[in-house]
């Protein structure tokens, strides 16, 4: 059973952009621009269409510009969640921002990655296969054959269910996590708040094969460092995005 896309999502901008210095120094990564649109733009324009109501954003490193910019949008409430003081990663983040997330399934997305042709047919999807009996998460996944500025061996396998499990020891496996997913937020009820990714609250979904994917029908660009963005841009500027 499917449920409406949701109304919250979870948007991560906190992070360091360690990766992509020099570019990072006074700017946050997520106000990065790829082909005039900030990164952070290219993650919340679909999450609009797609009848996101409020996105939660975490904020951390050079915190009150990203604030600054997401004042000026008005299709989107943003709600911030302050991490000023603290590094708290993916996990940490969203056991912080629990209050602020209701019950409801929610979006959880990253803001240094998109796809093309953008849009909202890929988080319609992820909502079309979010079945709250047989999962309590669900990951946008692509295939690594389809993606620019991913260059590892791959993150996941998926079996004919639906369940993921991990690359493990194998020397590759077939999907790339895309950075958006879906979740219920009770995962985070109990977590404290500290410093930890979310491969934590993943590994007992995974034992348990509550731990989903759907595969991106679309191409997936991942801006990690300056040369990815480069890459990008270029991919842009030949395929008109």
């Amino acid at each position: 059973m499917s449920v409406p896309v949701p109304h919250t999502a979870m948007v991560l901008a906190a992070g360091l952009g360690t990766r992509m210095r020099p570019l990072t120094v006074d700017c946050p990564k997520p106000l990065i621009e790829v082909r005039g649109k900030a990164l952070i733009d290219r993650m919340l324009d679909p999450l609009a269409a797609a009848g996101v109501k409020r996105a939660i954003v975490n904020v951390h490193y050079l915190a009150d510009q990203v604030e600054a910019y997401l004042n000026d949008r008005t299709d989107i409430e943003i709600i911030i969640s302050d991490e000023r003081g603290e590094v708290l990663e993916t996990g940490g983040a969203l056991a912080k921002a629990r209050p602020l997330l209701g019950d409801d399934p929610i979006l959880v997305a990253n803001t240094d990655a998109f796809w093309e042709p953008s849009g909202a047919e890929p988080i319609q999807a992820l909502a079309e296969a979010f079945d709250p009996s047989a999962m309590d998460a669900l990951l946008l996944v692509a295939d690594t054959g389809r993606t620019l500025g991913f260059g590892g061996p791959g993150d996941f396998f998926r079996h004919e269910d639906g369940a993921m499990t991990r690359r493990g020891d194998a020397s590759s496996a077939p999907y790339a996590y895309c950075g958006l997913r879906m979740i219920r937020p009770q995962l985070y009820d109990n977590e404290p708040i500290e410093r930890f990714t979310a491969l934590r609250v993943w590994a007992p979904l995974i034992e348990q094969k509550r731990l989903h994917g759907v595969v991106l029908d679309r191409f997936w660009l991942h801006v990690g460092d300056p040369q990815a963005l480069k890459d990008a841009e270029m991919w842009l500027a030949c395929h008109g995005g």
